[in-house]
C-alpha cells in the first residue's frame, strides 16, 4: 500500500511538473513587452532568491557546502549555468516572437536527442527500435532542410542545449535544488552587473505597476516550482513512466500556439511534426516493452 501511494504521488508530481512547463508560455506572453534578455536577468535574480528561501527553510546549506568543496563539480556547474541561461533566452525569445511551434518541436525532439547523447557519452547501446526512432527524427529535419529550404534551428537549439544540460547535470550528480541554487548564484553577478551598469532599465521595470512588478518577481516561482515537482516525481515513479508524461509539455505548447495564439501551421511543419511524432511512438513503445521485459526478469 505505501508503495502504491508513493507511485500515485509520483504521478501527481509528474503531471504537475509537465503541465506547468507546458503552460509556461502563457506567463512569458504576459511579459511580452519586456525584452527576452531582461526576462532572463530577472529570472536569474528571483529564482536565486526563491531557491535561497527554500534552502533556508529546508536547512539545505549542508548539501550546498559539500558541492563547494568539489572544484570539478563547481567548474561543470559554471558551464551548465551558461547553457541553461542560453536555453532560457532562446525559449523566451521564441515564445514572444510567435515561434511557440518551434519551441514545442524542440521539446519533442529532446528525448530522441537524449538517446543519442547517451550513446555518444555514456556508452549506452541503442536497441533497433531506438535507432529507428533516431533515424525518423533525423529524417524529419532533413526533409525540412532539403525539400523546404529551411532548418528548424530554434527547435534544434532548444533540444541540443537542454539535452547537453541534462547530460552534464546527470554527470555532476548534484540534487536539483542545490544545483539550480549554485547555477543561479554563478549567474547572479552577471545579471546584477548588466542591470546596474549596462541596462538600468531592467531594474526600473519593478518601479511601475505593482501587479506587473509582482508578475516579474513570479519568474522565480515559474522557474523553480516545476523543477521541484519533477524532482519529487523522479524518485517515486519509473523513468519510463516519466518519459511518457514528458510529452504533455510540448503538446500543450503546440495546442496553445495553434488555437490560442493562431500561429500558422504550414504543410512542411506538419510533415516535420509527423515524423517526430512517429519517432516518439517508436521510442515510447520500445521503452515500454523493454521496461516490461526488465520487470519480468527482475520479478523472476
Amino acid at each position: 500500500m505505501p508503495a502504491n501511494k508513493e507511485y500515485k504521488q509520483g504521478l501527481t508530481f509528474a503531471f504537475a511538473a509537465y503541465i506547468m512547463w507546458g503552460v509556461a508560455p502563457l506567463y512569458f506572453k504576459a511579459l511580452g513587452g519586456i525584452a527576452p534578455l531582461d526576462i532572463v536577468l530577472h529570472r536569474v535574480l528571483w529564482s536565486f532568491l526563491f531557491i535561497l528561501l527554500i534552502i533556508i527553510i529546508s536547512k539545505g546549506f549542508r548539501r550546498v557546502r559539500v558541492v563547494f568543496k568539489q572544484p570539478k563539480k563547481l567548474c561543470l556547474l559554471v558551464i551548465t549555468s551558461i547553457i541553461i541561461a542560453v536555453n532560457w533566452l532562446i525559449f523566451i525569445w521564441a515564445v514572444n516572437d510567435n515561434r511557440m511551434l518551434d519551441a514545442s518541436l524542440g521539446y519533442y525532439i529532446n528525448p530522441i536527442f537524449n538517446v543519442l547523447l547517451g550513446t555518444l557519452f555514456l556508452n549506452e547501446k541503442l536497441r533497433r527500435m531506438q535507432w529507428l526512432a533516431v533515424g525518423l527524427a533525423v529524417l524529419a529535419v532533413l526533409i525540412e532542410l532539403v525539400a523546404f529550404g529551411s532548418i528548424p534551428w530554434v527547435s534544434l537549439a532548444l533540444a541540443v542545449s537542454f539535452g547537453i544540460y541534462g547530460l552534464m547535470r546527470k554527470q555532476i550528480q548534484v540534487d536539483a535544488i542545490s544545483g539550480l541554487f549554485i547555477e543561479t548564484l554563478i549567474l547572479l553577478p552577471i545579471a546584477l552587473s548588466y542591470m546596474t551598469f549596462i541596462d538600468s532599465s531592467s531594474l526600473s521595470l519593478l518601479g511601475g505597476d505593482l501587479g506587473f512588478s509582482l508578475l516579474i518577481v513570479a519568474s522565480g516561482i515559474v522557474t523553480t516550482l516545476p523543477l521541484l515537482a519533477f524532482a519529487a516525481a523522479a524518485i517515486r515513479i519509473p523513468l519510463s513512466t516519466l518519459g511518457f508524461i514528458q510529452y504533455i509539455g510540448p503538446s500543450l505548447m503546440l495546442l496553445m500556439a495553434v488555437f490560442i495564439y493562431n500561429e500558422p501551421l504550414p504543410a512542411h511543419k506538419m510533415i516535420t511534426f509527423g515524423f517526430i511524432w512517429l519517432a516518439l511512438v517508436v521510442y515510447t513503445v520500445d521503452g515500454y516493452r523493454f521496461s516490461k521485459k526488465a520487470t519480468k526478469i527482475n520479478g523472476a
